[in-house]
């Protein structure tokens, strides 16, 4: 398989994070709800802002999906009018470049469970670091900024790690995938790891 990014790769990348835009839209105010009920217990459904770079590598599976997945994801939530402007491109282009980075790590070799729940950690983690830097959590007392950091951590690894999974094994069965790239025992083998 070629490592390069054709542009059939490119193009079900973009849709890819185009779906994903249009529902981060809609995570948004689903989001909102959620942070009434208090103890960061939003914090768990943040991972979904991370899941177009897990989905697109496990189906694609080429360096430089993950990033072109959730850039593009985050300039999809901006043109669908996301309520955090342009900062979303931000956030975008940091989760991506981290969960870039764990596929690196793994030489774009493993496409299971354990290598996009690492990269939706990751993603997690730059999140968290733009956050400080953009001053939404230095005023959190240390218990309420535990419970945020543990909590969007879990629901990284939970949404973006384990759902993408998933996710992408459902397609799999169904052979959408065999559009992009035709699937053989080594992947679903590889999903089963």
């Amino acid at each position: 398989m070629s490592k390069g990014l054709k542009l059939t790769d490119i193009l079900v990348t973009i849709i890819i994070a185009l779906i994903f835009g249009a529902i981060y839209k809609l995570w948004g105010p689903l989001y909102g709800i959620v942070s009434t009920f208090g103890l960061q217990l939003e914090q768990l459904l943040y991972g979904m802002w991370f899941i177009a770079a897990t989905v697109a590598y496990l189906i694609i599976r080429k360096p430089g999906v993950a990033l072109l997945a959730e850039l593009a994801a985050a300039h999809g939530e901006f043109i669908f009018g996301g309520e955090w402007g342009i900062t979303t491109l931000i956030y975008g282009l940091g989760q991506g470049f981290f969960a870039e980075f764990i596929f690196a790590s793994f030489r774009y070799q493993k496409y299971n469970m354990v290598t996009v729940s690492l990269a939706g950690l990751a993603s997690g983690i730059v999140s968290l670091l733009i956050d400080v830097y953009y001053g939404y959590i230095g005023d959190l007392a240390m218990w309420n900024l535990l419970m945020l950091i543990g909590f969007r951590l879990i629901g990284a690894v939970i949404i973006a790690g384990v759902f993408a999974h998933f996710i992408v094994q459902a397609l799999e069965k169904t052979g959408v995938t065999s559009l992009v790239r035709p699937a053989t025992s080594v992947d679903y083998d590889a999903l089963d790891q």
